[in-house]
C-alpha cells in the first residue's frame, strides 16, 4: 500500500471550519482545540476538504469488504482486460483457528495447532495452484479473459487505487479497526491510519481520542452509571441502590439494566470498548 497523491491536511480543515484562508493566524493549540471541538460535535463537512489517494493491494474477498464503503472513488484492475497474476492470499499458521462459538462471522482467539494449521494452509495453496492453472490453460486455449477468470478464488491478489475524503476515511477506519472486523483487513486499516497521520497529524490524533478510543452509552446505560456515580463505590454495583436526582430524564422505574443489557454495559466498563 502506498499514498499516491493528497489534497489538504489539518490547516485545510482549520481553514474550512473558519471560512478563512488566511495562514498563521491562530495558534498551534487553538488549531488543535478547534479540531477537537469538530470531531466531538460531528461536523463533519471540514474534514471533507482533505483527500487522500491510495495505490492498495489486497486479496479480493478483502477487497468486497472494503467495497462496502461506498463513500470513495475507486479504479480497479481489470481481469477483463489484463491476465491475472499467480499471486495469493495465505494466512499465517497462527491465524487458522475454528469457527468461534459466539461471533457467527469470525473465527476464535486461539489458533489450531501447528499440524493442523498447516494442513488447512496446504489444502488452500493446492486449491489456489490448481484454480490458476485451469485460469492459464482457458487464456492459452483462447478462451475469453472475462469467462476465464471466473472460477479463481478469493484469496487472488486485485490492486486498485482508492480516493477518499478524511471524513469517510474515519469512518471506514472506526468500524475496520474495531476488534469485530476481519483480522486481515484490520492490518489493513492500521495502514491506513498510519499514512493518514503524515497527512493530517492533528485530525488523526483528535480521531484516535474521541472516536476511535471512545464508548458510547445508550440512554439507559447512561442512565445507570448516573446512579452508581450517585450510589458511591460501596453500593455502585448493587441493584437497590438508585438516584433520586428528579431532573434525570429518564424513568427510575426502568432501572437498573439487568439480563443481556446489564451484561453489555458491564463488559463496557470492563473492556472500555464499544459492544
Amino acid at each position: 500500500m502506498r499514498l499516491v497523491d493528497y489534497l489538504g491536511g489539518d490547516e485545510r480543515v482549520v481553514q474550512a471550519a473558519r471560512v478563512s484562508y488566511g495562514a498563521g493566524t491562530r495558534s498551534y493549540r487553538e488549531d488543535a482545540g478547534l479540531i477537537d471541538y469538530l470531531l466531538r460535535h460531528h461536523h463533519t463537512s471540514p474534514f471533507e476538504q482533505v483527500v487522500l489517494t491510495f495505490h492498495v493491494k489486497l486479496p479480493i474477498f478483502v477487497a468486497r469488504q472494503w467495497i462496502r464503503h461506498r463513500t470513495a472513488r475507486v479504479n480497479e484492475v481489470s481481469g477483463r482486460y489484463s491476465v491475472m497474476k499467480d499471486d495469493f492470499y495465505l494466512p499465517a499458521a497462527g491465524d487458522i483457528a475454528l469457527q468461534s462459538d459466539d461471533n457467527k462471522q469470525g473465527r476464535r482467539e486461539e489458533a489450531l495447532e501447528a499440524g493442523e494449521a498447516e494442513t488447512v494452509r496446504d489444502v488452500l495453496e493446492q486449491g489456489q495452484r490448481e484454480a490458476y492453472g485451469k485460469y492459464r490453460a482457458l487464456v492459452g486455449q483462447g478462451i475469453a479473459r472475462e469467462l476465464a477468470r471466473i472460477n479463481l478464488p478469493l484469496s487472488l491478489y486485485t490492486e486498485w487505487y482508492w480516493q477518499i475524503d478524511l471524513h469517510n476515511l474515519f469512518r471506514f477506519l472506526q468500524l475496520r479497526l474495531d476488534s469485530h472486523a476481519q483480522k486481515e483487513i484490520r492490518l489493513y486499516a492500521r495502514l491506513v491510519l498510519d499514512i493518514a497521520r503524515n497527512v493530517a497529524p492533528r485530525c488523526c490524533e483528535s480521531f484516535e481520542r474521541h472516536v476511535l478510543g471512545a464508548v458510547s452509552f445508550s440512554r439507559d446505560e447512561f442512565a445507570e452509571l448516573k446512579r452508581r456515580l450517585a450510589a458511591g463505590p460501596d453500593r455502585a454495583r448493587s441493584n437497590d441502590a438508585r438516584s433520586d436526582d428528579s431532573d434525570n430524564a429518564v424513568d427510575n422505574a426502568n432501572l437498573p439494566l439487568s439480563g443481556k443489557d446489564l451484561e453489555r454495559f458491564e463488559a463496557k466498563l470492563d473492556t472500555g470498548r464499544q459492544l
